[in-house]
């Protein structure tokens, strides 16, 4: 399974302005944990840095790790956003899977990651903890 200490940041350069960083993988794979078979999508992260920003070698590294495991589209799109909300704390994060056809499917997985309340910690599933 993907590490997340596999993903890197560095500084945000302008942490004082809200601005947008989107990023598309067009070339994720999984497996499906059900066929063993390739799954393919486009995987786009959209985020409001706060005080980080993601290394892109890195994201690439931690998507990788993805190619050879057996999981469902939807739990690979939420750990994705847990694992990169809890790496970046942004002020805001959405991840958008889009996935290829599979027996005459299409799939889009949609998952939004919300920063914790002030004062809470969050846990490794993104969900705030009161301190």
């Amino acid at each position: 399974m993907a590490d997340p200490k596999l993903l890197e940041t560095f500084p945000n350069p302008a942490p004082k302005r809200d601005y947008v960083i989107a990023h598309t993988h067009h070339e994720f794979t999984s497996l499906c944990p059900m066929t063993g078979h390739p799954d393919f999508a486009h995987i786009t992260i959209r985020y409001t840095p706060d005080e980080t920003c993601v290394e892109l070698k890195s994201l690439k590294i931690y998507f990788h790790a993805f190619r050879n495991e057996g999981i469902f589209f939807e739990a690979v799109t939420n750990k994705i956003c847990d694992d990169l909300g809890a790496a970046l704390r942004p002020r805001k994060l959405e991840i958008v899977a889009d996935w290829k056809a599979r027996g005459g499917f299409t799939s889009v997985v949609t998952a939004a990651w919300t920063p914790p309340a002030k004062g809470a910690k969050a846990s490794k599933s993104g969900a705030a903890k009161k301190r």
